[in-house]
């Protein structure tokens, strides 16, 4: 952590520096399958895993679980906002690594203005001038909430952006509802629901040619298959919070990720900070899912 931030004050250069001479790799290699660990949640204020509010809050415990998962055989890189990726450079994480800049994270977990959602994020220019790979957006859609429209619109012409750079972009697209007690985020993960958002992402900007999607597993894993016929873009599987009973996500991954269009995963606060506090076994056993 010193070392850091000595940099940081007295040699900020060397950030850019890092990425200038980060060797790179192709977003998919010989396998066809992608491993990517999460890593965008504090931006959004989002640092709790289970009951454990600020499981993601101290910086160099994250960073430790995030170089050990990298460091793990079959994973292939890391989605992250610039705060993180910045840390990683510095410490030579990213190297024949896959890198995803996260794009839009104004929508602060648990806000009135959650759903405007704005890109505060890496800009498609950002993710070209560092080298990365690939940028990450969340696309949540509420028909009763005018922020949608918005975030519909931006998206849109981030898309655009990205494809005229020919940089791939993964959009996250969910249907959700505010719960008229609470006033909580829901996303809803009905098969309807699921299948309208992918049709909803898939149709957005000029071209289609880069966009991958992120998509969750449904409530009922068996419909996942029907689901995933609404697009032809190649997609990866998000992992989320899943509790304590991790078993239980392995099983639904396993059986999305013989659909023709899932390309792999995507998956952060379950592997980095697991039920049993095993970070190899979790990575290891998600990367063997693949």
């Amino acid at each position: 952590m010193a070392d850091l931030v000595r940099t940081r004050a007295h040699h900020p250069e060397a950030i850019a520096e890092a990425a200038a001479r980060r060797p790179r790799r192709p977003l998919v290699n010989d396998s066809g399958r992608l491993m990517i660990i999460a890593a965008d949640h504090p931006a959004r204020g989002a640092l709790a895993v289970g009951d454990r509010k600020l499981a993601m809050a101290n910086r160099t415990d994250l960073l430790e679980r995030l170089c050990l998962a990298l460091s793990r055989p079959g994973v292939d890189g890391v989605l992250a906002t610039a705060d993180i990726l910045d840390d990683l450079l510095l410490l030579g994480a990213l190297d024949h690594k896959v890198v995803l800049g996260s794009m839009n994270r104004g929508g602060l977990a648990g806000a009135a203005f959650e759903l405007d959602d704005r890109f505060t994020g890496h800009r498609p220019r950002d993710i070209e001038r560092f080298g990365f790979d690939a940028g990450k957006l969340l696309l949540r859609i509420d028909y009763d909430d005018p922020g949608s429209l918005r975030t519909l619109e931006s998206t849109a012409r981030t898309i655009d952006e990205m494809a005229e750079r020919r940089l791939p972009v993964f959009v996250e697209p969910f249907l959700c509802r505010r719960d008229p007690a609470t006033g909580a985020l829901r996303n809803d993960l009905s098969a309807e629901a699921v299948t309208k958002s992918i049709a909803i992402a898939s149709g957005l900007g000029g071209s289609s040619a880069y966009t991958w999607l992120k998509v969750p597993v449904t409530e009922n894993p068996d419909d996942m298959a029907r689901v995933m016929e609404a697009s032809t873009l190649p997609a990866v599987l998000l992992g989320g919070d899943v509790g304590e009973d991790q078993d239980r996500a392995y099983e639904k991954w396993r059986g999305a990720l013989q659909l023709p269009t899932v390309q792999g995963l995507v998956v952060g606060r379950s592997l980095l900070y697991p039920a049993g506090g095993d970070v190899t076994a979790a990575v290891d056993t998600a990367v063997g899912l693949l």
